[in-house]
């Protein structure tokens, strides 16, 4: 095992460790979270790095730059890769027949576009439903930090839930960005009051599984219920770009 791959490694353990202290300190089974690991903006050395050093869940936030890296990794088949950046109408094709899981579903009009590309490419697609529990603007997804919201969320929900190419499995968010873990708390606490309400409102959707948390907010996140945290620079370094 070389260096990189050993400090990607350890680094990925660490995670691990951290995930599973945090899960057991709120009563909850360890097993139930996993770890998708970021590898967004990252050469493909690193990506193919972090695979040897044992992360079988990767995101990426670019459908082009997801895809490239997929197609030049196609030996390692048990790898999924997960979209969860906001993904632009003129992408849906290259997610929906790349992609393991989306993540980052934020409206009605892409769920739509990615459900036809779907059916023309003879598979279904897993995604969560994106919701802005923050109230910013510069954050996509669906307003739900108020209450008071939730209820004219219902029609769009039904209609991703109708879409025959699509299979709905829980939600996403992302908190505004605060200065410590703790700022995060409220957000995650929010997106899974809203996890109930829907369940509660469609009893026979699967809204299991809830993506939450990052480098900075992941155990908060665990704390609060997330099944899936997205970690990248506590695990393969901070973001490159070319």
């Amino acid at each position: 095992m070389n260096d990189l791959v050993q400090s990607i490694r350890e680094r990925y353990l660490q995670t691990l460790d951290n995930i599973a202290r945090a899960a057991n300190g709120a009563g909850r089974s360890p097993e139930s979270i996993k770890l998708v690991v970021v590898t967004k903006t990252q050469p493909i050395e690193i990506v193919r790095a972090a695979i040897e050093a044992g992360a079988f869940m990767l995101g990426e936030n670019y459908p082009e730059e997801g895809a490239m890296k997929l197609q030049s990794l196609r030996e390692f088949s048990a790898v999924e890769w997960h979209m969860i950046g906001h993904v632009q109408s003129r992408k849906a094709q290259l997610v929906a027949e790349n992609f393991n899981l989306l993540h980052s579903l934020d409206s009605l009009k892409l769920a739509k576009r990615l459900d036809r590309f779907c059916g023309e490419a003879g598979r279904a697609l897993p995604v969560l439903l994106e919701f802005n529990v923050g109230g910013e603007d510069s954050k996509s997804g669906w307003l739900a930090g108020d209450k008071a919201l939730w209820p004219a969320l219902l029609d769009d929900v039904a209609a991703v839930f109708a879409l025959p190419n699509l299979q709905v499995r829980g939600l996403m968010t992302m908190p505004p960005l605060g200065g410590t873990a703790e700022f995060s708390r409220p957000f995650f606490q929010q997106l899974k009051r809203l996890q109930a309400y829907l369940a509660s409102q469609f009893p026979h959707v699967d809204f299991t599984q809830l993506s939450m948390g990052t480098s900075g907010d992941y155990e908060v996140a665990v704390q609060e219920g997330a099944t899936l945290v997205r970690v990248g620079t506590a695990i393969v370094g901070a973001r490159q770009y070319t």
